[in-house]
């Protein structure tokens, strides 16, 4: 295929705001709703390309911000781009660096004319612009990437908020003219806080770019469940229904569940991958931690309905001994398991959707999920 992406609608759910779709790139098509799984520096913490696949992983998101810092967006460009770099013939996209940026308040400045910041490696000065953003992720050659946001902090007043998401606006339209490739699609990020009229206005202010997707940035940064919730299903009915949706940086197994079912296409979150090297694992039955001590000689496998390769062959006695004594088995497996839960997960949504059943299909899963949470609280030993 040529061209950009294109966004295809296959279902529109009956009793929810739940989409079926398609979305075809140059590198392949992703099935949504769908998960990508977060692979930072251009992989994904502990598991090769190769495994990604064999999970069923059809897109993965990396990072402009650590990628331009290391090994450098010219040298990736040199050695034919990210794809061939990384050894990822399947889509990939890039965000535009501005919420690593937006978490290093301390060694960064905002300005009308991009981001004056000190890399967290070495120290030295950078500037991020919008037309530099985009000049970055052209390089590496994503499938889709992203116009260059000021991810709003939470709380805000409304009279900041505005006033970030005016500029988030402007700078999108720079990102936009600066925009070349014809082989990349270029998504627009909406913010606002949690104010619904100024989610409304960056919307509108969006749309008149006219760009090939839409995402909500902004959430999952210390506002409530239901605020959050609130600003999606505002938020979704708001966004051109033949093209992608993208809630950026969300999240629990529960989110992604409530946020298909208010219409969003494309979810990212680091949770199953970090929540994984740090021993909490996710199951049809809520989290567990695989520390806990009553785990020290049971059989049993993570998940007994998870047929991912770490529940086909080993115990949870095992999972937890490894974990323990810092073996890098016990991270990869762990990870395999919480991204192989994930993409099942969302895979189920997507059949539900088709079969009409969405709804009972979110109702049953949910009511699973929350009948066991023990965190990262749980008893350890050591």
């Amino acid at each position: 295929m040529t061209g950009r992406m294109k966004f295809e609608l296959l279902r529109q759910d009956q009793e929810t705001q739940a989409r079926r779709g398609r979305v075809q790139t140059p590198h392949g098509r992703i099935e949504t709703p769908a998960f990508m799984p977060v692979g930072t520096q251009g992989t994904v913490k502990t598991l090769s390309p190769q495994e990604l696949e064999d999970l069923g992983a059809q897109i993965f998101l990396a990072n402009t911000y650590h990628l331009y810092l290391r090994p450098g967006h010219e040298i990736i460009s040199q050695l034919g781009g990210l794809h061939a770099f990384a050894s990822w013939p399947h889509p990939i996209l890039t965000d535009s660096g501005g919420y690593q940026v937006f978490s290093m308040a301390q060694i960064r400045r905002i300005a009308e004319e991009g981001i004056h910041f000190q890399s967290h490696l070495d120290g030295s000065s950078h500037f991020l612009s919008p037309e530099r953003a985009i000049k970055i992720q052209e390089a590496l050659g994503a499938d889709i990437i992203m116009t260059l946001d000021e991810c709003t902090p939470y709380p805000a007043t409304h009279d900041y908020a505005k006033a970030s998401l005016e500029m988030t606006g402007r700078w999108a339209a720079r990102c936009q003219e600066a925009h070349r490739s014809n082989a990349q699609a270029l998504f627009g990020i909406a913010q606002g806080g949690t104010f619904l009229d100024l989610r409304k206005q960056s919307i509108e202010g969006l749309l008149e770019l006219d760009l090939e997707g839409y995402a909500l940035g902004g959430l999952s940064v210390g506002e409530s469940k239901g605020q959050m919730y609130e600003v999606v299903s505002a938020c979704a009915g708001l966004l051109p229904r033949e093209r992608p949706r993208y809630l950026m940086g969300v999240g629990t197994p529960e989110d992604l569940l409530e946020c298909v079912g208010f219409g969003m296409d494309l979810f990212d979150c680091v949770m199953p991958t970090r929540h994984a090297r740090n021993g909490s694992l996710f199951t049809r039955s809520g989290r567990m931690s695989i520390k806990n001590t009553k785990y020290v000689k049971d059989p049993r496998p993570i998940d007994e309905e998870c047929v991912c390769y770490a529940c086909q062959r080993f115990s949870r006695a095992y999972l937890r001994h490894l974990f323990l004594a810092d073996e890098i088995l016990a991270l990869r497996l762990n990870t395999l398991h919480n991204l192989h839960f994930y993409l099942t997960l969302m895979r189920g949504a997507r059949e539900a959707i088709e079969g009409g059943s969405f709804l009972s299909f979110k109702g049953g899963t949910l009511s699973q999920l929350r009948s066991r949470e023990e965190g990262d609280s749980a008893e350890r030993s050591g």
